[in-house]
C-alpha cells in the first residue's frame, strides 16, 4: 500500500514539474491533485472495510430454536431472543457464522394410502397421522439427514410390520392394536434422533371393492342378527314377566283362599262353640227344670198339659196315657 502511495506521488510531481508555463499546465496539475485524493480515500475506505466486519441480527421466536455455527462448527443453541451475526469482511477475513433454525412446535405427519398386505394376504390401503415434536434440535439435524423424512420411513414400515401380523378380522376389530404398534416400534427410534412421537393413529382403513361390498353384507347381516337378538330377548323378557305376574296372581288368590278358609275355619268353630255353649245352657236349664219338677209334681203335671195340647193341634198323633201311673198318682 506504501509502494502505491509513493509511485503516484512521484507521477503527480513528476508530471507538474516537468510541464512548463501556460494555464493548461496548471488545469493539468488541479486534475492529478484531485485524482490522487480521490485514490487516497478509496484506499483508506478499503483499508478500513478488511478490520471491520459489518454486522446483521436475527430474531428467533418463541416456536423455534437455532443452532449457531462458526465456520462449519456447532457453537451452541439459541433459545428465542434477538442475536447479532458478524459477516466476514470484503477481504474474507472473519470467521463465517451462521444460523439454522429448528421447529420445536407440535406437528403432524400424515402417511397416506399405504399398500400392505394382511397376514391372510388381504391387499388394504392405509393412512396414518402421527403427532411429533422436536425435543433435541442437536440430534434432529446431526444424527440423520432429514428427521422429517427420517420419521416418515419409521412409522411406514412400522405399519406395514403391524399389519402383515395381523389377519382382516384381528384389523377391523381392533384398530387400536395398530396403533399402539406402531407407536411402540416408532418411539424408540425417534427419540434417538431427538424427535418425540405423542401420537399415532389410524386415520383411514379402505379396503377393495369386492371385499367392501361383501363386508357391508356382512355388516348389514350382522346387524339383522342383533336386532332380532334383541327382539327375542324382549319377548323372553315379556314373557318372563308374564308368567312372573301370573305367578303373583296365582300366589295372590292361593293366599286369598288360605285366608278366605282359615276364616271360616275360625268362623265355624267358633259358631260350634256358640252352638256347645248353648246346647250345654239348655242342658243346664232342663237340669234345672227337672229338679223344680221333681221337687214340685204339680209342675210336671203342667207341662204334661201343655205338651199334650201341643200334640192335639196335630190330627195324626197318637197319645197313648199310662192310666196305671196316674191311679198311682191319685191314689197317693
Amino acid at each position: 500500500m506504501q509502494i502505491l502511495q509513493a509511485i503516484a506521488t512521484v507521477l503527480v510531481a513528476a508530471l507538474c514539474g516537468g510541464l512548463v508555463g501556460g494555464g493548461a499546465v496548471a488545469l493539468l496539475c488541479g486534475a492529478l491533485w484531485l485524482l490522487w485524493r480521490g485514490i487516497q480515500l478509496l484506499l483508506h475506505i478499503f483499508k478500513s472495510s478488511t478490520a471491520m466486519a459489518i454486522q446483521r441480527e436475527i430474531i428467533i421466536k418463541d416456536t423455534h430454536r437455532g443452532l449457531r455455527y462458526i465456520d462449519g462448527r456447532l457453537s451452541q443453541v439459541l433459545e428465542a431472543g434477538r442475536y447479532i451475526l458478524r459477516d466476514r469482511g470484503w477481504l474474507g477475513k472473519g470467521p463465517l457464522e451462521e444460523i439454522v433454525l429448528v421447529d420445536v412446535r407440535q406437528r403432524d405427519l400424515t402417511i397416506k394410502g399405504q399398500e400392505i398386505l394382511t397376514l391372510d394376504k388381504v391387499a388394504i390401503r392405509v393412512s396414518i397421522i402421527t403427532q411429533f415434536q422436536v425435543m433435541d434440535p442437536t440430534s434432529a439435524l446431526h444424527n440423520v439427514e432429514n428427521y422429517e423424512d427420517r420419521l416418515y420411513s419409521d412409522v411406514q414400515l412400522a405399519a406395514r410390520r403391524s399389519l402383515a401380523s395381523m389377519n382382516l378380522e384381528e384389523i377391523l376389530t381392533n384398530r387400536n392394536r395398530l396403533s399402539e404398534d406402531i407407536s411402540r416400534d416408532v418411539t424408540e427410534s425417534a427419540m434417538s434422533y431427538g424427535v418425540s412421537i405423542l401420537r399415532a393413529d389410524v386415520k383411514d382403513l379402505i379396503f377393495p371393492g369386492n371385499l367392501q361390498e361383501i363386508m357391508n353384507r356382512v355388516l348389514t347381516a350382522e346387524r339383522m342378527s342383533q336386532a332380532q337378538l334383541v327382539e327375542a330377548r324382549t319377548k323372553a323378557q315379556q314373557s318372563r314377566i308374564e308368567a312372573a305376574s301370573k305367578n303373583e296372581i296365582a300366589r295372590q288368590t292361593a293366599e286369598q283362599a288360605r285366608a278366605d278358609s282359615l276364616l271360616n275355619a275360625q268362623t265355624q268353630a267358633e259358631a260350634s262353640r256358640i252352638q256347645a255353649a248353648s246346647e250345654s245352657e239348655n242342658l243346664a236349664n232342663r237340669e234345672r227344670e227337672a229338679q223344680l219338677m221333681a221337687q214340685n209334681p204339680a209342675l210336671l203335671r203342667m207341662r204334661e198339659l201343655e205338651t199334650l195340647s201341643q200334640l192335639a193341634q196335630n190330627a195324626e198323633a197318637r197319645i197313648y196315657i199310662g192310666f196305671d201311673k196316674h191311679a198311682e198318682l191319685k191314689d197317693g
